[in-house]
């Protein structure tokens, strides 16, 4: 966690305006199945405080957690805990280990994204996809050899995987800059304490 407090303070869901409440309305109608268990999370009552930005927020997130992403669900999950331990953002990693075991991550591979693509027990897709994670998040840019590693995704997955670790990227940035803190009972990575 980069910071130990909030920057800015989730919103007070007994005291939402007409915006904040159409942008929280997808969480208010519904129990449990979503995120956080029907909760809201952190993240979504601080992004409150700029409605029509969560409104749209919400629906590229929506496209990049859906079926219609070319990545496997365990795929897209090994990418997006790798941007979010290579942004060193605390509440990512923790949120996305729990989604990445529920998606076909096991403890020892999540484990073993920390190490990044170098570390033994990779296949080769696996090894690409962290080096194109990797490249993303230092340089912006994939080589053109890890984009040749990446043929087995197509050119779909390809280009899924690089939006991918935009949006993470992206919501890295937003959780470290904003000091969004994690849910109560939610422990941190020892690795992404500050």
């Amino acid at each position: 966690m980069r910071l130990s407090a909030p920057r800015i303070e989730p919103v007070d869901l007994d005291r939402l305006d007409a915006d904040q409440r159409a942008a929280l309305e997808p969480f208010l109608s519904t129990e449990g199945g979503k995120v956080g268990g029907g909760k809201i999370l952190n993240i979504f009552r601080t992004l409150a405080h700029a409605p029509k930005a969560l409104t749209a927020f919400l629906g590229w997130g929506n496209y990049i957690l859906s079926k219609r992403n070319a990545l496997s669900p365990r795929d897209r999950e090994l990418v997006i805990l790798r941007t979010g331990y290579n942004c060193r953002s605390g509440y990512e990693w923790t949120q996305h280990k729990r989604i990445g075991l529920d998606c076909g991550l096991t403890d020892a591979e999540i484990a073993r994204i920390k190490a990044g693509p170098g570390a033994d027990g990779w296949n080769d897709l696996d090894r690409a996809m962290l080096c194109a994670t990797d490249e993303l998040t230092s340089d912006h840019f994939v080589t053109d050899t890890t984009w040749a590693a990446l043929a087995p995704l197509g050119d779909k997955g390809r280009m899924d995987l690089v939006m991918t670790v935009g949006q993470y990227t992206q919501v890295s940035m937003i959780l470290n800059s904003f000091g969004i803190q994690v849910e109560d009972g939610w422990d941190v990575d020892p690795d992404l304490r500050k």
